[in-house]
């Protein structure tokens, strides 16, 4: 029997929800990344105006490190959905899964250096390769593994950055580049293709440079697909209504505690001990408050027709990725309008969530006709074209 994606009757709408909302924090905060050279300066000290400064305060409290989470328990807990489909279909998994993650492997490489450089599918097929190995496990022994790879670096890194800043405060001023700033609005806003592709790829070195991509997948992402991983096998989302005093507490603990971490670096020092200890653990905690938030929404016939469109955006969510980097990229690069380095945060958030109205209405009329994204459907192809019936 050949392995089959998802029928639209077998999907959990409150995970395509999930997506979709995860999809518009995502371009809000890709939105910083899109218009401005935001990894080169220290974003706590950059914007003068009150508004702007408002606007980037709100994105980094309730969004920047808290849907990059949310996003990435879910394609743990979808990873692991096929799993459990094709050990009930007595059919084999694994190796149409490293087929599944190559051909996001290559997508993400073709995004990360034609289209845009803070592509995340990269990480997220490199990740999964890693969840394939632990795929067979327990619920409880996918956590524990989490747990120890999560807390364990991260709370001994940043003990480290702890020290640091209490003994030697200027090491861990968060740098402020305006050499790069300028040679990234330059070429951008006025470079070459080449140029803009040159930038790309010192942007994408600068973000990955000392092995940070691989610390990034062992002791953040891997862990967070675990946490999905071993909900999708518990059935926390689909049994939502059933686990309502579980989900209520989980929302209640980790949104408080989740939105108290992220307000550290307004309340003090902001540092790289204060903003690392904000997006590693406030982010996650508020992913999972969210995620709650929805499933137990979606319980609710009424709101889960309200939040259909997002479900249809969370459907061909590798479509509205890919087409939010294509689309801002031409708004802001020079073979676009050029307009990089020329418009303020909130211009670029509005614009964010303008651009994201429109995708809803896009998917809404494709799914008219269609029963996958355009991208979903080349990934298909591409994953399942050697496959025969058995």
């Amino acid at each position: 029997m050949l392995i089959q994606p998802t029928e639209v009757k077998e999907r959990v709408i409150s995970i395509d929800v999930m997506r979709g909302f995860a999809l518009l924090g995502i371009f809000i905060v890709n939105m910083l990344f899109f218009h401005s050279p935001y990894i080169y300066f220290n974003p706590y000290t950059w914007f003068h105006i009150p508004g702007d400064f408002e606007t980037f305060k709100w994105i980094d409290i309730f969004v920047q490190g808290s849907v990059y989470p949310l996003f990435s328990m879910l394609f743990g807990y979808g990873l692991a959905m096929q799993f459990m489909k094709t050990q009930e279909k007595g059919t084999s998994f694994a190796k149409l899964a490293v087929r599944r993650l190559s051909v996001l492997l290559l997508i993400g490489c073709i995004h990360a250096f034609l289209i845009w450089s803070g592509d995340i599918l990269i990480t997220y097929a490199l990740a999964g390769f890693v969840l394939l190995l632990m795929m067979r496990l327990k619920p409880i022994w996918l956590l524990l593994i989490a747990g120890v790879l999560f807390l364990l670096p991260n709370g001994l890194l940043n003990g480290m950055v702890y020290l640091l800043a209490k003994f030697s405060p200027n090491d861990v001023i968060i740098y402020t580049g305006i050499q790069d700033i300028e040679s990234s609005i330059v070429a951008y806003s006025q470079g070459s293709w080449t140029d803009i592709f040159l930038q790309r790829l010192d942007d994408w070195l600068y973000m990955t440079q000392g092995g940070a991509i691989v610390f990034t997948i062992f002791i953040i992402i891997v862990p967070l697909l675990l946490v999905g991983a071993a909900a999708a096998k518990l059935r926390l989302i689909e049994r939502a209504r059933e686990l309502k005093v579980f989900w209520i507490v989980t929302i209640i603990i980790t949104l408080a505690g989740g939105t108290a971490i992220k307000w550290i670096p307004f309340v003090s020092e902001p540092n790289l001990f204060t903003v690392s200890v904000q997006d590693t653990f406030g982010g996650p905690l508020q992913a999972i408050a969210y995620a709650g938030i929805i499933a137990l929404l979606c319980t609710i016939p009424f709101i889960s027709k309200l939040l259909s469109p997002f479900a249809k955006a969370g459907r061909m969510s590798m479509t509205i990725y890919l087409m939010q980097s294509l689309i801002a990229t031409t708004i802001f690069y020079s073979y676009g309008f050029g307009l990089y380095g020329k418009v303020d945060i909130q211009t670029g958030t509005w614009m964010a969530v303008g651009i994201y109205v429109l995708q809803l209405v896009f998917a809404e009329v494709w799914f008219m006709k269609f029963k996958q994204g355009p991208v979903e459907m080349l990934w298909r192809k591409l994953t399942y074209a050697t496959y025969k019936r058995i």
